[in-house]
């Protein structure tokens, strides 16, 4: 692809980065993602067209609104950022438009789910359900394979399910909630079965890891809560482009 389709890709991302932004804030509290406008949070004053250009804006304005003065989160631009490299990584990857098109949507609901699990603990069913429907549904068209995105949903979900409920047996208590059970199912509508597997298996690594880390800062030890989902977003990324590689390198050393 062009670099001037990928710049293209790469301020796309940042429009629809801001507009994540606005999900990530509203959607868990059960709000309009449409309206009102955007405002801010400090002085409620309506964002001006020129105060709301991704990442510009909060670079211009030195991380401050232009009315009251109170900080604007660096979480904002770092999502528009992210959400920009990577359709440009995308669009740089891709050569298919329909492969496209399915790594855009997957990619953009994953996003928000790592960042609203991340604040709330939750993963609201609109992105975990839709972009299972989403997922199944794509499938079918074009340079997509059906025959692994359905079992994929299912073995997906199902063992995870399975691991919650046996956990929630003998240890009496809830280890993982139903929205990890949703979104690995959603993984597994755009990645087939074996990313679903594999997705589960660097999760588990990444999220291992993850709270290891979480308990020496919080000195809680086990009872240390950590969110699974973005765990389970990151593996799925590294599933989708480097999912064959992995699974070869795997094959090879079983062979060795």
């Amino acid at each position: 692809m062009s670099p001037a389709a990928i710049l293209f890709f790469f301020v796309a991302g940042a429009c629809i980065g801001s507009f994540l932004n606005v999900v990530i804030c509203r959607l868990p509290l059960d709000q309009s993602i449409v309206f009102p406008a955007s405002r801010c949070p400090g002085c409620g004053r309506p964002i001006r067209p020129r105060e709301n250009i991704p990442i510009l804006s909060f670079l211009l304005l030195r991380g401050r609104c232009a009315g009251c003065g109170s900080r604007i989160s660096p979480r904002y631009p770092l999502v528009e950022l992210l959400t920009a490299a990577g359709f440009a990584a995308i669009a740089w990857h891709n050569s298919d438009v329909w492969m496209l098109a399915r790594d855009i949507l997957f990619f953009t609901l994953l996003v928000p789910i790592i960042f609203i699990d991340i604040d709330h603990r939750i993963i609201p069913d609109e992105l975990s359900l839709g972009g299972l429907a989403a997922g199944i549904a794509l499938s079918f068209l074009p340079g997509g394979d059906w025959k692994s995105s359905l079992p994929g949903a299912l073995l997906g979900g199902g063992v995870l399910f399975a691991t919650a409920f046996l956990y929630e047996k003998f240890r009496k208590a809830e280890g993982m909630g139903g929205g990890d059970i949703k979104l690995l199912a959603m993984i597994g509508a755009f990645l087939g079965w074996r990313g679903a597997m594999l997705t589960l298996f660097i999760g588990s690594f990444l999220g291992a890891a993850g709270g290891v880390l979480a308990m020496r800062r919080s000195g809680e030890g086990l009872r240390t809560a950590i969110p699974f989902g973005p765990f389970l977003c990151v593996a799925a990324m590294i599933v989708r482009y480097l999912g064959e590689w992995i699974w070869r390198m795997a094959f090879m050393g079983i062979l060795i």
